[in-house]
């Protein structure tokens, strides 16, 4: 039996100003051949194929086609909802997808034997026994009581999470004893766990309730499929639970990571073996750091090369300066180069030495205008309507201003 990990496609999400659908099908379309070349039994998606709710219909069009490309394979498809998922978006085509060889789970069972699936082999035998677990809600395993402090919550949801695992665990293991064979229990899981490392694209979910699972929680089971965090890892040290992470970079931060699906072969005796595939890169992106001079020089080396595929910058310019014309400078260093500048920005020690500055200043020292001008270079205003929009916003500010000086007595 041999299944492929993956997680965290975020169908349809636009970064900065651009959308990601040429990517996304490059991606499928690798991951379908490797399907083909390493004899995949089941694929795992866990969680977040969707980076909305209500995804646009190119998202959904490429999941779909995905679907129908991956029933030639004579290949399991198993699709997990993650917490940018809506429940109801995936429900409304499972049943039509089951007759495709497609199992979605989209949210916790009020019947957890519906969660479980028994992956089979290419001859049609079992090969493993599925925990189908998604991102759980807390409304779904738990009931808010009046008085309740959030450390309460955070400690019960905590033991929610951890009873829903072992109950499925344990019906897995029926199941297993009632085939009478020794098939592999895999679980997956769309939350974050303690001593996982995240990146910028990353939101927090189990708001004010529970920040992470330790992964003494999970029962042992042969292999855990995770999802959620965008960097490809093991937990802790542990080798059978693993994140595989996002197949596209879905921000800056995670340039310096390698991009990769978990392809994971079981053996009738011993533990798992698990390979992780590297994933191309399908758009050129690139961070460049430095102050003015340095800049120009990374920016001067990029266009010595033959950029026939327009490459993507975020530029962290490291200044103690206040420069009201940065973008304009980046703009013309950048005039005849095949780059998009999609995001330019101070550098973390810059900006948290403005911050440490801030706060010891008083509101004597400084105007109303410099309050807005800090504020506002918190927000990216990246092509022409944003930056209309930022100026729209400056005068609207200083007519503000204006009449409240002219209604000083």
């Amino acid at each position: 039996m041999r299944i492929l990990h993956t997680s965290d496609w975020h169908l349809g999400q636009n970064f900065f100003t651009k959308n990601r659908a040429a990517e996304h099908k490059a991606f499928i379309q690798w991951l379908l051949e490797q399907v083909e070349t390493h004899a995949i039994d089941a694929v795992i998606v866990a969680g977040d194929i969707f980076d909305t709710g209500t995804p646009a219909s190119y998202a959904r069009e490429i999941y779909f086609d995905f679907v129908v490309k991956m029933q030639t394979l004579n290949c399991t498809l198993v699709v997990l909802g993650g917490n940018h998922d809506s429940a109801s978006t995936l429900n409304e085509s499972r049943s039509l997808l089951a007759h495709m060889g497609t199992y979605v789970v989209a949210h916790t069972r009020d019947e957890p034997e519906e969660q479980l699936v028994t992956l089979r082999n290419s001859d049609g035998t079992p090969g493993a026994i599925l925990c189908a677990i998604p991102y759980i809600r807390p409304r779904d395993v738990m009931r808010s009581t009046a008085n309740d402090s959030s450390d309460d919550k955070q400690q019960r949801l905590g033991e929610a999470i951890r009873d829903h695992y072992q109950q499925l665990y344990a019906l897995a293991d029926a199941q297993r004893q009632a085939l009478d064979t020794q098939v592999p229990i895999i679980m997956t899981g769309h939350l974050t766990v303690i001593g996982a490392s995240c990146s910028d694209s990353v939101r927090d979910i189990y708001i004010g309730t529970l920040d992470a699972l330790s992964h003494a929680a999970f029962p042992d089971a042969d292999y855990i499929a995770l999802g959620h965090i965008h960097r490809a890892q093991k937990v802790g040290s542990t080798e059978h639970i693993r994140y595989s992470g996002s197949p596209i970079p879905l921000s800056f931060d995670e340039l310096g990571s390698t991009k990769s699906v978990n392809i994971v072969k079981f053996n009738a005796s011993g533990p798992a073996s698990i390979k992780a595939l590297e994933i191309p890169s399908f758009q050129p992106m690139r961070v460049i750091r430095g102050d003015l001079h340095a800049i120009e020089q990374q920016l001067n080396d990029l266009a010595k090369h033959d950029l026939q595929q327009t490459h993507w910058l975020c530029i962290e310019v490291d200044t103690h300066d206040y420069l009201t014309d940065l973008q304009t400078r980046i703009e013309t260093l950048t005039a005849d180069m095949n780059v998009d500048v999609l995001q330019l920005r101070r550098a973390k020690s810059q900006r948290q030495k403005q911050i440490e500055r801030q706060e010891k200043e008083t509101l004597a020292e400084i105007t109303p205008a410099d309050v807005f001008e800090r504020r506002l270079e918190q927000e990216s205003f990246d092509d022409e309507r944003d930056k209309a929009q930022r100026e729209r916003i400056r005068l609207c500010f200083n007519d503000i201003v204006s009449d409240l000086e002219e209604q000083r007595p």
